[in-house]
């Protein structure tokens, strides 16, 4: 039998879709938050057999807004778990029908009706969201039942409630019908997890609200129209329009034109736009702004702009997509600290406030419509509803509630459909009723392959090389074409904007090549920029056995079915602490590009569409051996968009003389100029930053110390060597292990399979880098250096590397050690690192302070050092970690010419001279620290079971592997990739 929760029918008892006025935005319509505890009882089907009017005296208590698997996170999970899955669905594939043991939530509240309602309009109740499915009854009579997980519902209940108490009760599947359609790629999580409001509709009050505020950048003239509908859906007779900033009163439907200062994302203009009847007036914020993709380009307000930005998923580790407005504003303020210009709401629309706040701060918005049909592709998209008719209706209001919401957001620059839902039948009438709504915005879809029913090219995680064909205009047919398109849609496609929806996959350490990517996408105007998969780690807040927080991802929760750490893809830790990836993203997308021309120059470009450099003023340093020893502002020209300058360091540094015989970089930074700051900008927030090498530092004095001959072993200064060549000790710290190094901790971009070729992981498992064995073959004293030679082989296989390892003393304290490595065989793949391997016995290595000159604060790679720069550092080993959710590689630090440890024994100093890739010569050496080894850090699941081991785990590396995208993606992008090669590492040792 086919229970109502199974239906593919619109929602029945419900209001027509609506727009949603800002809270204080309605004057004269009263709302009255329902939000708080409600009584709550959990059953293990949909037919619960529990009557609408049983108040449920006895029931447990809940939070509304919320998800009731949450309901005792981190803690307790009294409701049942969360569940992830990415593609697959946690049911059976049998559209429509659902299990029959099927979590059913239901909910009561009483509720009282405000004087005055009664007998004067219409009494509503309001819920934004509801997962999967509902009923809703008031009184003992059901009313409604509706579904649409993350669209708003409205239902009329005046003819249902009385004056004084009155009983809502809420039934709430936790699967339906619609959970074919909302396979998104997150959490499954159930309940009211939106507010609920109980509203007052006065007669003759305003209903809906349509918005045209179009712009004219030739003449700087705003267009205004606004359509006002009644209660009932028809013209409001008597609406008024006025903007009392620019003397505006009209007749609402109405056109009338004005000077206007333009929206956008750079300078986010609203105007007040009041609409008032005689029973109501409601207060709307709006931009006037222009959108286009007339000749292939996407233009706002006349000006071809770039997307920089990320796909959102609404998520907080304790309350799941139940995000509060606080998270809300610190999503947005974060994106606009860290240069983001735009947002995608992956992959439904998002709480209505973040629209508002999106508009008041200035990002652009693809605004998503509630559908993801992922999971059919295991069967090859049979029984998808995108392709069955009899889903036709259903996924037409599903778009239809999205539009009428939303539209009159001036920061939606987009609509899209849906999310990886394939192609059907039921696209086109969607595209139509999206078009029909609002013809002025543009219709994104990136599964039409025949491009009718979008109006820009979008892609996911295209490599470089299909990047830079896609963007000039001459891309042929691309892997994700499937069958080759005919002559006809070939030739739409290239008339259309194209737009990476997603690539950069986000997850634990990495994305790599982003600069890469931006530099190409920045290069064309066909280009309309990309977003980031995704913003925030969806890891939710729970406890080990000893009562140590951690962050949840898939399988943590018993699932059947899981899909692991792959919820964990976010520039965000759950926490909404920002990872390195959003470090570095932030300057990837900085307004500023400031880049090296030549060995003394910079080029500094402006990257706004609209704004002049007016508001930016620079900062120039001198940085010796990572100390400032200058520093100054210069004047830039108000370049305008697009435009560039070239700076010189002599004519910026004037007179300043550069200190002799050491390592000088010339930094300049953009920042925003105090009186031109806004709010949300801190007065470091970088609008840019470049840096070039002035002078190189003169090379360390050849050692001449004295090697002392022991009975056991040699001295080389502070180093002491066995009667075998092994290292032992370091001043007064005993060396536990010391090997070259060629294998890490695998990330989980190195995890996974290219498109082209194995995955790193298998590349390093095959020649068993992670089992390292390094023997000894010969020791010997060549003049004034102890010579030990080796080879380091994987356990069971042949492949390996010739080491030779040259010491030498330069006096007590200090010795010079060189270690040259040479792969030897044929290799599958890449090396993850090339360099020397030390762990030091240190019994609180955490604690253990680093203070080191090369590239920080934070950790950087091949592909990923735009956020680095040069400078002196300070942090302790616990602080040079990052905890990702899923334990790996971490921590790098790129040319580090010096790094002193206060160890136990007394200081250490470490001063990596210069390394040498392929015969490649730089200065510094890539340095990482940890208190645990790699081979911990890789069996680890999360980072609470990382537990010090006593020793002090040092890489000091002539190269490491790039980070890549592979998790979703290509491997790290040519010339950022380590592959075998002979390598040295030259490093001065100093003890005490």
């Amino acid at each position: 039998m086919l229970g109502n929760h199974e239906s593919i029918a619109a929602p029945r008892g419900v209001l027509p879709p609506r727009f949603r006025a800002a809270d204080g935005g309605e004057a004269g319509s009263v709302r009255v938050p329902l939000d708080g505890t409600w009584r709550f009882r959990l059953f293990a089907e949909a037919e619960t057999g529990v009557s609408p009017a049983d108040p449920g005296e006895d029931w447990d208590a809940i939070q509304v807004p919320g998800h009731w698997q949450l309901a005792g996170a981190p803690d307790s999970w009294p409701y049942g778990k969360p569940v992830y899955t990415n593609m697959l669905y946690p049911i059976p594939l049998d559209p429509p029908h659902v299990p029959s043991a099927n979590p059913t939530g239901e909910y009561r509240r009483h509720f009282a009706v405000p004087r005055g309602w009664l007998g004067s309009g219409r009494v509503v109740l309001r819920f934004e969201g509801v997962d999967s499915w509902c009923e809703i009854a008031v009184n003992g009579t059901v009313l409604a039942q509706s579904h649409g997980s993350r669209l708003p519902t409205e239902v009329d209940v005046t003819d249902a409630v009385a004056h004084g108490v009155n009983l809502l009760a809420v039934r709430v599947t936790q699967w339906s019908a619609m959970t074919y359609v909302e396979d998104q790629d997150q959490w499954w999580l159930s309940g009211i997890y939106r507010p609920v409001t109980l509203e007052h509709h006065p007669e003759g009050g305003i209903g809906h609200v349509e918005v045209l505020a179009d712009y004219d950048h030739t003449s700087g003239h705003g267009t205004l129209q606004v359509a006002v509908e009644g209660y009932d859906g028809r013209p409001h007779p008597d609406a008024v329009v006025r903007i009392a900033e620019l003397g505006l009163e009209t007749p609402a439907g109405d056109v009338v034109t004005a000077a206007v200062e333009p929206w956008s994302a750079e300078v986010p203009r609203l105007y007040d736009v009041e609409v008032r009847s005689s029973a109501q007036t409601v207060v709307l914020r709006i931009g006037f702004r222009s959108v286009s993709t007339a000749g292939g380009v996407l233009t706002v307000n006349g000006s071809a702009i770039k997307l920089y930005g990320v796909n959102r998923h609404e998520f907080e580790p304790g309350r799941g997509r139940a995000v509060t407005r606080e998270a809300m504003l610190a999503d947005v303020v974060l994106m606009k600290q860290h240069n983001i210009n735009a947002v995608r709401t992956s992959h439904y629309p998002p709480h209505p406030h973040f629209l508002d706040l999106c508009d008041e701060y200035g990002l652009y918005v693809i605004d998503e419509g509630d559908m993801e049909t992922h999971g059919f592709v295991f069967e090859d998209w049979v029984g998808n509803p995108v392709n069955d008719p009899a889903w036709r209706d259903v996924l037409v209001d599903r778009v239809r509630r999205m539009v009428r919401r939303d539209a009159h957001h001036p920061g939606v620059i987009m609509w899209s459909l849906g999310n990886e839902a394939d192609r059907g039948c039921n696209v086109e009438p969607m595209f139509a009723a999206v078009r029909e709504l609002d013809p002025t915005r543009p219709v994104h879809y990136e599964a039409d392959k025949t491009y009718e029913f979008s109006d820009v090219y979008s892609r996911m995680y295209p490599d470089l090389t299909e990047l830079q064909e896609m963007a000039r205009r001459v891309d042929g047919p691309q892997p994700a074409d499937g069958p080759l398109p005919t002559a006809e849609i070939y030739a739409r496609r290239m008339t259309l904007p194209f737009l990476l929806c997603e690539y950069a996959h986000a997850m634990g350490n990495g994305p790599g090549g982003l600069t890469e990517y931006v530099d190409v996408l920045d290069a064309h105007e066909r280009a309309a920029g990309g977003f980031i998969w995704e913003w925030i780690d969806q890891g939710i807040a729970t406890r080990d056995v000893d009562g140590n927080l951690f962050y949840g991802y898939g399988g943590d929760f018993g699932e059947e079915l899981h899909d692991g750490s792959f919820v964990a893809d976010g520039l965000l830790f759950p926490d909404r602490t920002p990872s390195p990836g959003l470090v570095e993203a932030a300057a990837v997308y900085a307004p500023v590009s400031i880049r090296q021309r030549a060995d003394d120059v910079l080029t500094v470009r402006n990257r706004y569409a609209f704004r002049t450099l007016e508001h930016v003023a620079l900062r120039w340093e001198l940085v010796a051996d990572g100390e400032t020893v200058a520093e100054g502002t210069t004047d830039l020209a108000p370049l305008a968009p697009g435009q560039a300058a070239e700076l010189r360091a002599a004519e910026v540094v004037g007179e300043t003389r550069l200190p002799a015989e050491t390592a000088v970089w010339w930094v300049l930074s953009a920042y925003w100029r105090p009186e031109a700051r806004p709010d949300w900008a801190a007065p470091e927030h970088l609008l840019g930053r470049g840096q070039v090498q002035l002078q190189s530092g003169s090379r360390p004095q050849d050692a001449t110390g004295t090697i002392t001959v022991l009975e056991d072993g040699w001295r080389v200064g502070p180093l002491r060597l066995d009667g075998a060549g092994r290292l032992v000790s370091v001043g007064g710290t005993q060396v536990s292990l010391a090997r070259v190094d060629a294998w890490r901790a695998p990330t989980e971009n190195d995890q996974r399979k290219t498109f082209t070729s194995i995955s790193d992981q298998k590349a390093w498992d095959i020649p068993g880098l992670h089992r390292l064995h390094e023997s000894v073959r010969s020791v010997s004293r060549d003049g004034d250096a102890v010579v030990v030679t080796a080879r380091a082989a994987g356990a069971g296989r042949t492949l390996g590397f010739g080491v030779r390892y040259t010491f030498r003393a330069v006096d007590e304290k200090t010795a010079d050690v060189t270690v040259d490595i040479t792969p030897q065989g044929l290799w599958p793949g890449t090396l993850a690192r090339i360099g020397w391997l030390l762990a030091l016995e240190q019994p609180d290595a955490a604690s253990v302070d680093i203070a080191w000159t090369g590239q920080g604060p934070g950790e950087s790679y091949a592909d990923s050092s735009r956020a680095a720069r040069i400078g002196r550092w300070r942090h302790t080993v616990e602080q040079w970690q990052t905890p990702y959710l899923n334990p790996q590689e971490n921590g790098a630090r790129r040319g580090v010419t010096e790094a002193t440890f206060s160890l136990d024994a007394g200081p250490l100093t470490l001063a990596g001279t210069e390394s040498t890739v392929g015969g490649r010569t730089t200065d510094g050496v890539t340095l990482t620290a940890r208190p645990w080894s790699d081979q911990a850090l890789a069996t680890a699941r999360h980072p609470n079971e990382l537990e010090a081991d006593g020793l002090l785990w040092l890489h000091v590396d002539a190269a490491v592997h790039g980070l890549g995208t592979a998790a979703l993606g290509p491997a790290p992008t040519p010339g950022t990739g380590l592959w075998p090669t002979p390598a040295t590492v030259q490093l001065r040792i100093t003890a005490g």
